[in-house]
């Protein structure tokens, strides 16, 4: 029996024309109008367009219970933003556009403490020893003690912050919407050094926050290009080409990395809105493998030999690390706009645009459990910290799941 999508795919084009950024100068009402050709080039007019999957019924495998589920404002208030909870210790941390920020018990989700200004909130939190770090709309940087919630420093940046801070060795590393990568120093936020990389005129609207390996940041860009950058001085050790633009429209030509690299083992994987997934190598950037089969702009997960990768098409597919081969692939979430699919024990877990969240197997991909936390999309991945699963949708809503 199948269960009906309350929505009409003709809303579609309106939330993949969310995800597009105009670079430049171009006028609002220019960028209205691209973007517009654009959406209806890619998905049509009609009701022929691919839809999203309707829920299928199934033999549940799991029991998922809500351990808590409290609100943190307005949430991402309809905006795409890189608004992820973030967990350390016993307390769970999180934003909303309207510059609400909350600390509470992770276990609980009892409030420990609330501050609220006047910051658009676009990404974030990061975490240090001492302080949180938000990005904003504007392109204010702020920290925050972790304790209290006290505004700690604010520093001004070029533009726009869409990915989360990331904090390693006393330097907030930040990435912003121009192709600006930036070293803060934690302790007052005072600019350390700045890398730039070119913007192509149109990409995907969110950037992917950098990992940090030993002394250096990894980091990817919109131009297709991953680097790495020396952590305290931000010197350039290497760049490696993952992906080109190719394709007679601008969207065929998208090849944002805006999913956060994953490391293990040596290698970096990444993948692109366009390009395809690739691994290369730690130390000097080299390309180990390509499957150009499985793109994605949401994210990628790992495990001790695999890796989990919500595509653009939301489905799901196990990678095997050392030579990117496919090994299975869930298409029953097809367009269902997927979060990335994050791995956790003998599971797969990713949210969708209903508020569903979702545990497929990864022995075969197999659908074991589902439950709605929301009634509005779900897009921060899912956060996962000692078999908890927190969620964090559109509207708000903060949840911590079980399963059983």
């Amino acid at each position: 029996m199948l269960k009906p999508v309350p929505m009409s795919f003709r809303t579609i084009p309106v939330l993949f024309a969310g995800l597009l950024l105009l670079s430049g100068c171009a006028g609002l009402d220019a960028g209205r109008e691209m973007l517009s050709g654009l959406s209806d080039s890619i998905f049509g007019e009609d009701d022929s367009a691919d839809p999203p999957a309707p829920l299928l019924e199934y033999a549940a495998e799991l029991q998922i219970d809500v351990l808590w589920k409290e609100s943190v404002g307005n949430g991402a208030d309809k905006q795409y933003l890189k608004l992820i909870p973030a967990v350390q210790g016993d307390r769970i941390f999180a934003g909303d556009r309207k510059g609400t920020l909350q600390a509470r018990n992770a276990a609980t989700g009892d409030l420990i403490w609330e501050t609220g200004g006047e910051f658009e909130f676009s990404s974030g939190p990061g975490l240090g020893r001492q302080v949180l770090v938000m990005g904003c709309t504007s392109g204010e940087v702020i920290a925050f003690d972790i304790g209290s919630g006290e505004q700690k420093w604010l520093t001004n940046v070029p533009s726009e912050v869409q990915a989360v801070p990331v904090i390693a060795n006393g330097i907030v590393i930040v990435r912003t919407t121009d192709g600006k990568v930036i070293g803060l120093r934690e302790a007052d936020g005072a600019q350390l050094w700045l890398s730039e990389s070119s913007v192509p005129a149109l990409s995907i609207r969110g950037a992917g926050a950098p990992i940090v390996i030993d002394n250096t940041a990894i980091v990817g860009s919109a131009n297709g290009k991953l680097q790495a950058l020396q952590l305290n001085d931000g010197k350039s050790l290497w760049e490696a080409t993952i992906a080109m633009p190719t394709g007679r429209s601008e969207v065929e030509r998208l090849v944002d990395l805006d999913v956060d690299p994953v490391e293990s083992r040596g290698a970096i994987f990444i993948s692109s809105f366009n390009g395809g997934t690739t691994s290369v190598s730690e130390v000097d950037g080299d390309i180990i493998w390509r499957n150009p089969e499985i793109s994605s702009y949401t994210g990628i997960s790992a495990d001790y030999r695999y890796l989990y990768i919500s595509d653009t098409k939301s489905e799901v597919s196990q990678l095997d690390q050392r030579n990117g081969a496919s090994l299975w692939k869930q298409k029953d979430l097809h367009n269902r706009q997927l979060t990335a699919a994050v791995v956790y024990d003998n599971y797969v877990v990713a949210g969708d645009f209903e508020g569903y969240v979702h545990w497929l197997s990864i022995s075969d991909g197999r659908l074991l459990g589902r439950i709605q936390v929301a009634s509005s999309p779900i897009e921060a991945k899912p956060v996962i910290v000692g078999g908890t699963v927190y969620i964090y949708a559109k509207d708000g809503t903060l949840a911590a799941l079980k399963a059983r």
